[in-house]
């Protein structure tokens, strides 16, 4: 345990953090769960409906520091390459 009061408060600040990063990664995992049943049962409209919101969070994800910026194009560009084979 830390002794020191700035210590603590990052202590603190990095599980507020933590808990902020997991809710936002677990939403983008839901989206990518979503995406590749759209993508097996077939449902183009559907799965694009989807990859709009999911790039959304992505991005927004990248942009406060939860991905980096290439992990997150990495993972858009996959969804968007999986949902354009849908014909």
């Amino acid at each position: 345990m830390a002794n020191i009061k700035s210590a603590k408060k990052r202590i603190k600040v990095t599980k507020t953090k933590t808990e902020r990063n997991k809710v936002q990664k677990s939403k983008i995992k839901m989206f990518v769960k979503k995406i590749d049943q759209l993508v097996k049962s077939g449902n183009k409209a559907e799965a694009d409906k989807i990859l709009v919101e999911a790039t959304k969070a992505i991005d927004m994800a990248a942009s406060k520091g939860v991905y980096h910026k290439n992990t997150a194009a990495r993972k858009v560009g996959r969804l968007t390459k999986a949902v354009n084979k849908i014909s």
